[in-house]
């Protein structure tokens, strides 16, 4: 069955690039249909189980207000509904998991519920849609222009045609570009395309692009034996060696991400070493009363379960099958290998009480509802975010370049995790940063905005415009500028040439709460 379904802005794709421009637009007043391919909005902090990688003045500067608005919601929604130990009740800045990543690292199911919390007026009054389990499998087009999306329901098969005025790509890879014949790269560009220190030597790589992670939530009971089924690529995964890694991958040594000397681990906090349990914890129990939780909570996205085999992006379908399950396959044993084998500073051998926590994600096979993806397909824009631009070695004054049509701000550092071609981490330290207005406009289709990690970066850029709240700021200022031009009855790429436009689009902006400039 084929129905059809008509909006002011359609958003494709639900992760926090999709929700935040979806909420800017409606807020705005338009009528928005978003869809998401799994049952839970959110993306990365939700179906993704990657907790907030956030940049040291969150606190006080540094992103949009409505971001804002959702982390101080995951707090009330601990404060307001979790028994809270006095050391909790005390914190100044309550962080659930005392994570070494975030200050605010909870429970995937909290991210949720924050957020189907702040999209409920919309949602209730029927201007916002939100259409779950639904994939785009036809995109129209005429000229220069987006026509119509037909989505496919992954529950009923059923077809449904979307139109609007605006289309916005918020999925996790770009998925919506080559289906509408948008101009899009993909991969490592060469240092002669870009003039990028760290760029590729030689010619391009279309293919190499960063590891991708199938996470999953964990605890930790003492004396209990919670051992997983040994999964089916077990004796693959425990000799696997990329051949930058200094042993094996599933070891407690690997590389530094800055500069690759062999770097120890540890499972719990021991001898000032590094320990993996506490980096991305979403629930430390002493923040709560006794009894609370049984043990402290953790996701896994480390870098013994990166999976490096391949791309998922502009391959066959059978390809991408086999790397998405590969990155299963590599996270269950990473669990198992922790399990039974992994060594201890105690003289033992594995940690048995180690605990799939199934239930965190509601999956049969107990990891994330999706996969952690870190690299999309990124629009050929009218302009493209190069590494001389945000670096200190070109800007010595300390500040990255200056960018008259921002449409917000970030920092986070460069970060490559390896890659599909067989390269080591790429880490250093950027700049704090703008989101320029033209890393959004397509260099030709009008009324298609990208609305995630898809705007026009390099390979190296998109290593620091990927995380939580740039990812926000990106749909939230896409959301805004389809609502702008819809008002002003002009268009996208109007918007970023006319200086009279920018001015009014950027004052709706900053009325929103988005922040355009940093001020350190």
């Amino acid at each position: 069955m084929k129905r059809e379904m008509h909006a002011d802005v359609a958003i494709i794709g639900g992760g926090l690039g999709g929700f935040a421009a979806a909420l800017a637009a409606a807020r705005t007043g338009k009528r928005v249909v978003l869809t998401e391919e799994t049952d839970w909005i959110g993306g990365q902090v939700t179906s993704q189980g990657v907790p907030p990688d956030e940049h040291r003045w969150i606190e006080e500067t540094g992103c949009t207000r409505s971001y804002r608005q959702f982390r101080d919601g995951v707090r009330h929604y601990y404060r307001s509904h979790f028994p809270l130990s006095d050391l909790g009740k005390k914190a100044d800045i309550f962080n659930p998991g005392n994570a070494l990543v975030s200050k605010v690292s909870g429970d995937p199911r909290t991210a949720l519920a924050v957020l189907l919390e702040m999209a409920a007026p919309y949602t209730h009054s029927g201007r916002l849609v939100i259409l779950l389990k639904h994939v785009p499998e036809l995109v129209e087009t005429e000229g220069d222009t987006v026509r119509a999306v037909t989505m496919r329901s992954l529950e009923s098969g059923d077809r449904l045609v979307l139109t609007a005025p605006y289309v916005l790509d918020a999925t996790e890879c770009g998925d919506l570009l080559p289906m509408a014949g948008v101009e899009y790269v993909t991969g490592a560009e060469s240092r002669e395309q870009t003039g990028e220190p760290r760029a590729l030597e030689g010619a391009a790589n279309p293919s190499e692009m960063q590891a991708i992670t199938h996470c999953f939530a964990m605890d930790y009971i003492e004396g209990e034996d919670h051992t997983i089924d040994k999964p089916r690529d077990y004796a693959f995964w425990r000799e696997f060696s990329p051949d930058y890694w200094p042993g094996r991958m599933l070891g407690w040594i690997g590389p530094h991400p800055v500069t690759h000397e062999a770097r120890q681990y540890v499972l719990f906090p021991e001898n000032d070493l590094f320990p993996l349990f506490d980096y991305r914890r979403i629930a430390d129990k002493s923040n709560f009363a006794p009894g609370t939780f049984e043990s402290d909570i953790t996701i896994v996205n480390w870098p013994q379960n990166d999976y490096v085999l391949g791309p998922v992006i502009d391959v066959s379908e059978e390809e991408k099958a086999r790397h998405l399950d590969g990155a299963k396959q590599i996270s269950l044993s990473l669990l198992y290998w922790m399990q039974t084998e992994a060594p201890r500073l105690d003289g033992k051998i594995g940690y048995p009480g180690l605990r799939l926590r199934k239930d965190i994600f509601g999956t049969e096979d107990g990891l994330a509802k999706s996969v952690y993806i870190r690299e999309s397909r990124r629009i050929q824009a009218e302009f493209t975010i190069l590494e001389q631009h945000v670096t200190k070695e070109f800007h010595p004054d300390g500040k990255a370049e200056r960018f008259l049509d921002s449409v917000g701000i970030g920092y986070y550092a460069i970060d490559l995790h390896p890659s599909t071609a067989n390269r080591n981490y790429i880490h250093f330290s950027p700049l704090p940063f703008q989101i320029p207005l033209g890393s959004l406009i397509p260099v030709r289709v009008n009324n298609l905005l990208p609305a995630n990690k898809n705007i026009g970066t390099t390979h190296i850029t998109n290593g620091c415009y990927r995380l939580h709240p740039v990812e926000w700021n990106i749909g939230e200022a896409a959301g805004l500028l389809a609502s702008f031009c819809l008002d002003k009855g002009v268009q996208p790429r109007s918007v970023y040439k006319d200086p009279g436009l920018l001015e009014q689009y950027q004052q709706l902006l900053t009325g929103q709460g988005i922040e355009l400039i940093w001020n350190l």
